[in-house]
């Protein structure tokens, strides 16, 4: 199946040909007609099956036979900021050839008069973060009465962070009348019932099992005790010469020092989490997208979003101790046909998470000792070395449950850094094992690979 074949305007077929996008995946294929024909949708996709496409092409075609109109018509709420800047991204380059429409990415940890002046000029379509969003209602400013359609992107991540109660709150303020589609990794019992309070009788679309990682990514772990871990990432990158690694750590705490302590090993490293400023993430993000930095260490909330063509390595230095984290993390590599690696580094005190994650997944993850970094075994005298260069540590703060991790947030539990007031989401602490969290990006695929939109 082509584009041209599900009914799209020449504008942005013009505009995915230009892209080199010429094959829809399976769910642009069987969302798009959908989205156009005007009904609810309740989609199940995972990361890098291209959701981000099979809801803002539809989108953009139902409003290029129509002319711009005074009051936003299209919302998109998402978790992060960074899937926000994503979808924003999407938006602008699917639909370049559409003359006039207006695309306004809103959230939190940026000034908010720009945004203010964005409404007042007018907005057609809306990507927010549900923190932000709320502050710009309560002002008056984002007014969202003339609201179409409404799209609920990765909708158990927001859940399991807690904004069922923003989300309501924003419903409040839309007319009853409009198009609705909620994108979700899972169809958990959560996601259904929030289905059934605001979808209206929707079409269930499902293009992938629970839980299953993409086939692309190459699994494996290593086991290492838990003080050599960063020589050994050090190690593998640089006896790789591994160009682009993504590694994921639990805590903020944990992913300045990582980053710290790789730069120290000359490798060009940057860190990026809630508490970081937005412009840190956005420069940093730039930066490992153009391969100015080879390592860029992250907290689980911080990726959501990071879209990245052809990603090849991604490093658990810590295991998530919620085993569905794991799909989500991996699922950064192997993106639309391109292969990628997951390898992740297990302490002796990690190997329940292991099992955890390998249960989960129905498989079991190859271990296998890399020489020099067994379990038991001394440091060599580099390692030592560079461990007396660094200055002594500290360790983290009293561990906090991150808000990301909290089922049914009370409305008194502030926001988060994605425009919510309070504490920052993204890793303060460690959630509690055994606690359901969970995914999932939109970018296409480019010539080369698999030439089809992501």
């Amino acid at each position: 199946m082509s584009f041209s074949e599900l009914g799209l305007a020449p504008e942005l077929l013009r505009a995915l040909d230009s892209e080199g996008y010429t094959q829809p995946t399976p769910i642009q294929a069987k969302a798009i007609p959908l989205v156009i024909g005007g009904q609810d949708l309740l989609a199940a996709a995972q990361t890098g099956t291209g959701k981000t496409a099979a809801f803002t092409l539809p989108i953009l075609h139902r409003m290029s036979s129509t002319a711009p109109r005074p009051l936003p018509r299209v919302l998109v709420l998402v978790p992060t900021r960074e899937l926000a800047a994503q979808v924003g991204e999407s938006v602008r380059t699917y639909g370049r050839h559409l003359p006039g429409f207006r695309t306004a990415v809103i959230f939190g940890g940026v000034g908010m008069n720009p945004q203010i002046d964005q409404f007042r000029r007018g907005i057609d379509i809306v990507v927010a973060t549900p923190g932000r969003l709320l502050d710009l209602m309560q002002q008056g400013v984002a007014k969202l009465n003339g609201i179409e359609t409404l799209v609920l992107d990765e909708a158990d991540r927001m859940l399991d962070m807690g904004f069922i109660h923003d989300i309501k709150r924003v419903l409040k303020a839309l007319p009853a009348k409009r198009q609705n589609l909620m994108f979700s990794a899972t169809f958990s019992p959560e996601i259904r019932e929030l289905a059934q309070q605001f979808l209206h009788q929707p079409v269930s679309v499902d293009v992938a099992p629970r839980n299953t990682p993409a086939e692309l990514v190459a699994q494996r772990a290593h086991p290492v005790d838990k003080a050599r871990k960063t020589a050994l990432i050090a190690h593998l990158v640089k006896q790789g010469d591994w160009k682009q690694v993504l590694v994921f750590t639990r805590t903020k705490h944990g992913a300045n020092r990582l980053s710290d302590q790789l730069a120290r090993e000359g490798i060009a490293t940057a860190a990026i989490h809630g508490n970081k400023s937005q412009n840190a993430r956005t420069k940093a993000l730039a930066d490992f997208k153009a391969g100015d930095i080879r390592v860029l260490v992250a907290t689980d909330i911080a990726a959501r979003g990071i879209d990245i063509d052809q990603l090849p390595h991604v490093i658990n230095h810590e295991l998530p101790n919620v085993p569905e984290d794991y799909v989500h993390r991996i699922g950064r590599t192997g993106r639309a046909g391109s292969p990628g690696e997951a390898v992740s580094l297990v302490s002796g005190e990690e190997r329940e998470y292991l099992r955890d994650i390998q249960k989960l997944l129905k498989r079991e993850i190859p271990s296998t000792v890399v020489p020099g970094f067994e379990p038991g075994s001394q440091p060599s005298e580099a390692e030592l070395s560079s461990r007396a260069a660094q200055p002594a540590d500290r360790g983290p703060r009293p561990a906090q449950q991150p808000s990301h991790h909290r089922r049914g947030a009370s409305p008194g539990q502030g926001h988060n850094h994605n425009g919510h007031r309070g504490k920052p989401a993204g890793g303060g602490g460690q959630p509690r094992h055994g606690q359901g969290a969970r995914k999932p990006s939109g970018r296409p695929q480019r010539h080369g690979a698999s030439n089809r939109p992501r």
